[in-house]
């Protein structure tokens, strides 16, 4: 019998309102080609739990190493965002009969022959939570009927509530709600079933029957050695927990209390929770999620943490381990952390046992996680270098045929990948090199283009949020023109960062940012964009507006979590589009102060008491005087480079750069084009080009190339769209600014 396929993909949010909390996941077809699933087929899905959904192809433009879940499926498969989630084909049974649970209201008003109608078609297994929202089952179904009896019965609210499967038949294996099966309601918690345990299959084993803790007896995949990165964190840690749990006497003897509490923070996917897990083995380790427990409602959350605590404390003791604890215990506390936290300084008092807690924002967990007698210590990771992601690539490929692979290409390249993003990198890659082999018949070998080609899809987690600059191997060289503006940026941007020493020679600070000014069109982005591939430079791009929200400090708190996604990633580059609506003068709003306080954030971060190690601010505006003056004084967005509107030679040099790949019949002369191209942007020419590429395909689909009279002929539809006025206002300010006016 041949073996299952799998595949470990990472999982992303499926943001389809069509597809919400319908149990639906979507996949690349190649990854359900590699699985031998045809749409719609039951997939399974592995996490900390093992659950099962219908597969689905995942929208274009989804990279093959993704899988797309909902909400209520994600937490299902016991994994979140952006983690790990192996997949396979399963095998799926009509059920026979399903019981489930609900609340009071839906128990008592839906009928059971309504609750078949809004499950039918879902796969689902014992313990899973179910929505009442119904599939769509394809051509010739509707689902009115059940929509429209769960309004008349339920109300509203039953587009909210969620159901549990407490009891299927057949026992084992996930079930399909069929038009013939009995859906009933049921009461009690879900059997235990060893097909649900978080462990099963795994270095763990669950706790009592109903609990989400993991209790680890066995040592950790992951071994001290392999920790590239973050191997003086390893080691400062391990002689901790060896000082606190094996030798004991030593720190009395000393008046240390023996108890330890360690928080270990940094970005996410920067293996925090591995790191806790390698350096706790072989000790026994009791584990909580803190996304999974904090989504229960306050006495479940108590009575877990409760649960977890007895375990730990009970015989030989060990590591009691809490991931993401600012899920559990956040910044603005419900009364029960109050509860909890005593629960976890018991356990901290307790000797032989000690506790690790992890997050990826320590400024969003309860202030009273550092006090004395809990996380008395703290670990920080940083973002990996590139000779630490090397490394990393390096034991992620390691058991893989691999042919011709430059690392040291690919570990320049990922500025701001953590281990995590380095891990869906070689699996997009190795999603590419088995797609090849399967079309070709060929042997499976990874190779450098299935890396290059994995860098295009495979974004890392240190710049989510952030609106992503395409790069590609685009560089200063493929500026047209702009000798200028080009060596300003260059002083301004790499100087600092290629040459820190002579900085520090001439005991002089590096400029904080530069302001880019000009008219639109005419190539401020596009400078960007070739300043962040010279360098190699993590961008963090926003524009201006998507900052400002109407409530009260969110906008301020944007503005601080992008500079802290900046300096996590550095050398990055936070490029700020249309900053005249981020940053207008104060007091000329009226926003409610919205304004003012972001602007107000902005300079906080830019003369900050956290120094900015490595990041570079860009601006870019077409209304400079529009911004407020305290944003580019010294310190600040200090150097004003302005971008002009291209004169002949620079469009014919832009020109000349757009038609690299055009082309272009003998009686096309760039340079006498250019001269004839007055108000035309550096956009203007490019969509120039693309609509002669047009206007010569209406002549003759089949051209081999463009003519003049093509290109004659895109000029009636792209006019220039320059303004006069404003490009000599902009003249006038740069020259003000110049002091030549």
């Amino acid at each position: 019998m041949g073996r299952v396929p799998e595949l470990s993909l990472t999982a992303r949010l499926n943001r389809s309102a069509a597809d919400a909390r319908r149990g639906v996941v979507r996949l690349h077809p190649e990854a359900l080609a590699a699985l031998g699933l045809r749409e719609w087929d039951g997939i399974a899905l592995i996490g900390s739990r093992r659950t099962a959904a219908v597969a689905g192809v995942a929208p274009a433009g989804t990279p093959a190493g993704v899988i797309l879940l909902d909400d209520v499926t994600l937490s299902n498969a016991g994994v979140r965002e952006d983690a790990t989630v192996v997949v396979a084909p399963a095998t799926v049974f009509g059920a026979r009969q399903i019981s489930v649970t609900g609340s009071t209201q839906a128990t008592h008003s839906i009928p059971e022959a309504t609750l078949r109608q809004a499950l039918l078609g879902k796969v689902v297994t014992v313990g899973d939570a179910v929505s009442l929202l119904p599939r769509d089952l394809g051509p010739g179904t509707s689902t009115a009927a059940a929509t429209q009896a769960l309004s008349r019965t339920f109300g509203i609210a039953w587009t909210s509530e969620l159901l549990t499967v407490t009891a299927t038949d057949p026992v084992r294996g996930p079930v399909s709600v069929q038009p013939n099966s009995a859906v009933v309601w049921g009461a009690g918690v879900p059997a235990a079933d060893a097909s649900h345990d978080p462990g099963a299959g795994s270095d763990s084993q669950s706790g009592a029957p109903g609990t989400r803790m993991r209790v680890r007896e066995r040592p950790s995949a992951v071994d001290v050695a392999d920790l590239a990165g973050v191997r003086p964190q390893a080691a400062k840690l391990s002689e901790w927990l060896s000082l606190a749990l094996d030798e004991p006497e030593l720190l009395k003897t000393l008046g240390a209390p023996p108890h330890l509490g360690v928080l270990i923070t940094g970005p996410a996917g920067a293996g925090k929770a591995t790191l806790a897990r390698a350096v706790a083995t072989p000790r026994r380790i009791v584990e909580l999620d803190g996304p999974t427990v904090g989504a229960t409602e306050s006495g479940t959350r108590l009575r877990e943490v409760g649960l977890a605590v007895s375990e730990i404390c009970s015989g030989a003791g060990g590591v009691l381990l809490i991931t993401d604890i600012d899920a559990l215990l956040p910044a603005d506390p419900e009364p029960v952390a109050t509860l909890i936290l005593d629960q976890l300084r018991a356990a901290v008092a307790t000797p032989g046992v000690a506790f690790l807690a992890t997050t990826s924002h320590p400024a969003g967990a309860d202030s009273r996680l550092r006090a004395p007698d809990l996380c008395d210590r703290e670990i920080a990771l940083t973002l990996p270098t590139a000779a630490v992601r090397k490394d990393l690539l390096e034991q992620l490929l390691r058991k893989v045929p691999t042919e011709d692979l430059k690392l040291d290409e690919i570990a320049s390249r990922t500025p701001g990948f953590v281990v995590s993003d380095l891990a869906a990198l070689c699996r997009e890659a190795a999603l590419r090199a088995a797609s090849r082999a399967s079309r070709d018949h060929t042997e499976p070998v990874l190779t450098q283009p299935d890396l290059v080609g994995a860098l295009q899809v495979i974004r890392p987690l240190s710049r989510s949020g952030t609106e992503e600059l395409a790069i590609g191997s685009l560089s200063l060289d493929d500026v047209g023109d702009m000798v200028e503006t080009k060596q300003a940026l260059t002083e301004a941007v790499l100087w600092p960062l290629r040459h820190p020493d002579s900085f520090a020679r001439l005991g002089i600070d590096p400029p904080r940012g530069v302001l880019l000014y000009g008219p639109p069109g005419c190539g401020k982005t596009f400078l960007v964009r070739a300043l962040a591939g010279t360098g190699q430079l993590s961008v963090h791009a926003v524009k201006g507006a998507e900052l400002m929200d109407k409530w009260v400090g969110s906008s301020e708190r944007a503005v601080r979590e992008l500079f802290q996604r900046a300096r996590d990633s550095a050398p990055s580059l936070i490029f700020l589009d249309e900053v005249d609506a981020l940053a207008p003068r104060r007091g000329q709003s009226s926003d409610s102060g919205v304004g003012d306080r972001v602007v107000a954030a902005l300079l906080t971060e830019l003369d900050g008491v956290e120094p900015l190690r490595d990041v570079v601010v860009v601006g870019a505006t077409n209304r400079p005087e529009l911004i407020d003056p305290a944003l580019t004084r010294p310190g600040r967005l200090e150097r004003l480079v302005f971008v002009p509107p291209p004169d002949a030679a620079a469009r014919a040099e832009i020109l000349r750069t757009a038609s690299r790949s055009v082309p272009l019949a003998a009686d096309v002369d760039l340079t006498a084009l250019a001269a004839d191209l007055n108000d035309y942007s550096a956009a203007d020419c490019a969509a120039l080009l693309r609509e002669a590429a047009l206007a010569a395909m209406r002549r003759d689909v089949d051209t081999a190339d463009i003519t003049a009279a093509d290109i004659t002929a895109a000029r009636t539809a792209v006019r220039p769209s320059l303004d006069p006025t404003q490009v000599d206002a902009l003249r006038r300010y740069a020259d003000h600014r110049n002091g030549t006016s």
